[in-house]
């Protein structure tokens, strides 16, 4: 790992920047329908749980990424097939991420740009941010999230000044139960974006001050949960349930609705900005800590010097993972979720933080037997 350190306000932005991400693009949670905003938010609750199991194994191994401590508490042969597991899924999301944001682009702003160009240009600056480490990418943020969040307050007024929102959309309230809307939070938003704070485990040990730890990421899941929730709720009042369900882009679909005197209009190019931020971090993120993970499992001491080869990796698989858009997004909302979020996010790391309390554990009562004696 690089010698690096980060502030708990810096770790916020961070956590807060890339939790929205892509969640902000797609249609999250369209299977609970009208009631999306309220799966985003039990999603949210879900994810608190699992940041405790990330926070737990932190604070048993504070000093060491999880491609170490998965070793010592799994054994080397195991712990390696683990940690190099992990890579290949940290690599895979920042590649589906990639993809996301290459298809807003070639959708919204260049339709005539091969795919392959938008994303090639994406993770260049990406591959630049990543080599210059994580308390630049940190130092960006603080500068940026001020930037982000004038934009959405920009976006807040202005959707509510062309009197675009009509409540009735998202009425009636839980009009089948509880239950499609604790399935989708089940299979979709616990996972995406929640659980994705799996990658912040490779993060923490950079913080400066771990006693701020547990309230940082709190404070991050809960603001960005509660942001998401409300950027769903706004989105179905603007376009309505079907409309926002058959929609790629849900949040820029309402803001092109923007119309004002019939003067301010066409607006999304400047809310892709906020988007486009987003992006950056949580693609650098995962970017990020595939390169220092794989840096820490194959003993490599400048892990920058893997930015490119595994940038050209990452890019070659976005343009692979999927042959249109429609493929990749029924991919990373049906199948994605079970077979690697399910296992990655909840499974290997309890199993993880199982077997480190009974190994340490057994520490302390060795250590009080050698006292008394």
């Amino acid at each position: 790992m690089e010698k690096a350190k980060i502030s708990s306000y810096q770790l916020f932005v961070l956590m807060f920047l890339f939790e929205l991400g892509s969640a902000l693009l797609v249609p999250l949670a369209m299977g609970a329908k009208q009631d999306a905003w309220i799966a985003i938010l039990i999603g949210m609750v879900g994810g608190f749980f699992l940041f405790f199991i990330y926070l737990r194994l932190y604070f048993y191994y504070p000093d060491i990424p999880p491609t170490e401590y998965a070793q010592r508490i799994m054994g080397k042969w195991l712990g390696r097939c683990i940690a190099f597991f992990y890579i290949l899924y940290f690599a895979y999301l920042a590649a589906r991420v990639l993809r996301d944001f290459g298809e807003m682009l070639i959708t919204f702003a260049y339709p005539e740009t091969p795919l392959f160009i938008t994303n090639t240009l994406f993770m260049l600056v990406v591959i630049y941010g990543v080599r210059k480490g994580i308390e630049v990418m940190a130092r960006a943020g603080e500068l940026l999230f001020v930037l982000m969040y004038l934009l959405a307050a920009v976006g807040f007024v202005l959707i509510v000044a062309s009197g675009l929102i009509d409540l009735n959309n998202i009425k009636p309230i839980l009009e089948e139960g509880i239950r499609p809307v604790v399935k989708t939070a089940l299979t979709q938003t616990l996972f995406i974006p929640f659980g994705e704070s799996v990658v912040f485990a490779m993060i923490f040990p950079y913080l400066n001050n771990p006693k701020k730890l547990k309230w940082t990421g709190l404070c991050a899941l809960g603001l960005s949960g509660f942001n998401l929730a409300i950027a769903m709720a706004i989105n179905i009042s603007v376009l309505g349930v079907d409309l926002a369900t058959r929609s790629q882009f849900p949040l820029l679909s309402t803001v092109q609705s923007i119309s004002i005197a019939e003067f301010l209009e066409r607006l999304d190019v400047f809310f892709m900005l906020a988007l486009i931020i987003n992006g950056f971090f949580k693609i650098g993120l995962f970017f990020y800590v595939t390169v220092t993970a794989t840096a820490s499992l194959f003993k490599i001491k400048k892990p920058s010097s893997l930015a490119y080869p595994l940038g050209i990796v990452t890019l070659l698989l976005s343009n692979t993972i999927a042959s249109n858009f429609s493929e990749h997004l029924q991919e990373g909302l049906r199948q994605v979720p079970f077979i690697l979020h399910l296992p990655f996010q909840v499974i290997i790391p309890l199993l993880l933080l199982i077997v480190a309390f009974f190994i340490n554990r057994k520490k302390s009562s060795k250590q009080k037997n050698d006292i008394h004696r």
